[in-house]
């Protein structure tokens, strides 16, 4: 089976993109929602993030505060990493496993937003990058609802940029047009992922 991993910037469009190829029938393992299961209460991961990065880190209720790892991740490079170096095996591991359970399939697509920065690439058969200009990303983060400018901005500073990201691509989607379009592109690809059509 063939291993898609589906990148881009934040609010490139990945989700749209994902839950599209959804509607084809093609199986989605998303790095996200991974990891959300992965700090869930009583997961051995939220306790070991909260002995490294401080349990004021954890609510009340004993779930994660979120919104409050984000800004102390993006605010400090050393718990970045460390972050990471709790997570990233975990998911990896997770995904592997959920890849393997597909067994009818012809492909299927693994979103990860950090599969450049990561390192990951070898851990799929062929890079989708969703792209778009990095002014249309603020341009779209800013009409998120509570979004913090300046925390926007670190997120983005962060990420691998969108050159780089596009030497990394076997395929690119470019999402700056409409729906329309973009369901066009994603047919497309899902033929030639289907078929295995002019795969280098």
């Amino acid at each position: 089976m063939l291993r898609i991993g589906l990148t881009g910037g934040i609010a490139s469009g990945k989700t749209t993109v994902s839950k599209l190829f959804g509607e084809l029938g093609i199986p989605v393992i998303d790095a996200d929602e991974v990891s959300r299961s992965l700090v869930e209460p009583g997961q051995p991961a939220l306790c070991a993030i909260a002995q490294a990065l401080g349990l004021e880190l954890i609510n009340s209720d004993g779930t994660l505060n979120r919104e409050r790892l984000r800004m102390r991740v993006f605010e400090d490079t050393a718990a970045r990493q460390q972050l990471e170096s709790l997570l990233h095996p975990l998911i990896y591991a997770a995904i592997d496993e959920a890849v393997r359970a597909i067994t009818d399939r012809p492909y299927c697509i693994i979103a990860i937003p950090l599969l450049v920065e990561t390192r990951q690439q070898d851990a799929v058969d062929r890079i989708l990058l969703v792209d778009c200009p990095v002014e249309l990303q603020r341009q779209r983060l800013t009409q998120r609802p509570g979004v913090d400018v300046s925390l926007m901005d670190k997120i983005i500073a962060c990420q691998a940029t969108r050159e780089q990201r596009r030497d990394c691509a076997d395929d690119i989607i470019d999402n700056t047009g409409d729906l329309v379009a973009l369901k066009a592109r994603v047919t497309q690809l899902d033929c030639q992922y289907r078929n295995r059509v002019d795969l280098p």
